[in-house]
Order: C-alpha cells, then structure tokens, then sequence
C-alpha cells in the first residue's frame, strides 16, 4: 500500500544534476549511493529468484517482497513483461485477481448499490477461488484495486473507521459523502438527526448528502423506522447477505 517510487536510476540522476553545483565531493558520495542502489536492486533481484514460490503462495511474504521494492522505487506491477513478470508472474496474478474483484463486484451491485466491505470482498473473492487456489490478502486486494483504479473503471478505495469500503460504480463522492458513510459504520444507518449532532451540520446539508446517496443507490431509505427516516448502507450491513455466491454464480450475473 506504498505508493510506488520513481526508480533507483531516477534518483541518482536527480541527485547528481544537484550535486553538480556543490562540489566533487558531493558527486563522489552521490555516486557511491547509485552504486549502492543498483547492488540493491541486483540483491533483490536475486533475493525474489530464489525465494519466487514464496512470494507467489503466501500473502503475508508478498506483502514484505512489495515493502522492499517500494523502498528503491521498484513496482513489479507496473508492466506486464520484464524481469518481474517474467520471474513472479505477479503481472499475470494482479490481473486475474482484478478480473475477479470486478465479477464479485458486479454480482453484488444490486444488493449493496456499488459499495462494499474490504472484509466482504476478500471473503467472496475467497469463495469463488476455491480452497486449492493461491491465497491472497487484503493486501492484495487492495493492490489490485489501484490497478483497476489507474483504469479508469470507477473504483475507488474509501476509509472509513478501521477499514476500507471498496466503490466499484463511477459515482461522484466528496468529502461529506466519505464523512456521513464512516458515521453510518456503527449501525448501517444513519439520520438526519444523527449527522447533525456528530458533524454538527445544518439539516439542509445532511439532507442533500444523503439525497446524493439514495440517487447513486449506494443508500436505501425506510420510511417505516421508529422516529424518523433511516438512510441504511447496504454496504455496511452484511449480516442481510447470508447468501454467499459462488464464481459460477458472480459470471452468470454479469450482463
């Protein structure tokens, strides 16, 4: 979850066209950092040859592989050939698991508006994969997202409390809708009432929040509850979802 770096080479170019200016002892240390990047890098290299079966099967070794490549600016996601792809086929991994976070995503859309749970989509992902497939994290679902993310394609990662809630419609979102959707976590709903005493907001800004949400379908409105209306978030009621689909079944939903 690092954001990716601008390469080893880059910054010792960078660092050497400043140096120029300071004096040759500058640019000697200057180069001996580039030096030292590169064995880095070449240590890494070999470091991901050799353990290449461990960073394909456990999440929780992928996640450490990742932490080292981001500390010179490596992103073995960002082509799809090369030396990475090529050694680790995370290229190929990132993409299939992108493929299937779209499908759950898809299949899930009618029930919960376009927004979903980080936990809930790492266990659908889990379902449809099968016990005998790679594993995969949050990590890397996260990984995966911000790929798809760069696309274009509408998703969108929104944190709310200690989580995330994963947005797979292209609706617009500002920070009040990100504000009112991390209230709502505590119950899956949330009022009028409720967003003016937290946020201390005047009723016609909660309401044209909340307006947003059921227009987009991310919230659903009860008219019935006791009070006053509930704005509820399917996204954050889970417990409504004790159907759990299959593979089979998230590709027969799409259109």
């Amino acid at each position: 979850m690092h954001r990716r770096g601008v390469g080893a080479g880059a910054i010792a170019k960078k660092k050497l066209a400043e140096a120029g200016k300071k004096g040759k002892g500058t640019v000697n240390s200057i180069m001996v950092m580039s030096k030292q990047l590169d064995m880095f890098k070449t240590n890494l290299e070999e470091f991901a040859s050799k353990h290449k079966q461990e960073i394909r099967k456990n999440p929780e070794f992928r996640v450490q592989f990742q932490d080292m490549c981001a500390t010179i600016g490596v992103d073995p996601l960002a082509s799809g050939k090369g030396f990475w792809s090529e050694m680790l086929g995370v290229g190929d991994f990132y993409y299939e698991l992108g493929v299937q976070i779209i499908e759950v995503c898809l299949a899930l859309k009618h029930r919960n508006g376009g927004l979903i749970t980080l936990e809930e989509l790492h266990q659908q992902v889990l379902k449809g994969r099968g016990k005998f497939a790679q594993d995969v994290s949050q990590d890397d679902l996260i990984r995966a997202i911000k790929k798809l993310k760069a696309l274009g394609t509408g998703f969108g990662i929104i944190p709310v409390g200690g989580t995330y809630l994963i947005q797979s419609v292209p609706a617009e979102l500002n920070m009040d809708h990100t504000v009112v959707l991390q209230l709502a976590e505590k119950n899956g709903y949330v009022t009028v009432s409720d967003i003016k005493a937290s946020l201390k907001w005047e009723t016609e800004r909660a309401r044209q929040v909340l307006e947003h949400l059921l227009k987009e379908g991310l919230a659903w409105l009860d008219l019935q509850a006791p009070g006053e209306a509930h704005y509820w978030l399917p996204a954050l009621f889970t417990d409504l979802y004790s159907q759990e689909i299959t593979a089979e079944e998230a590709r027969e939903a799409l259109p």
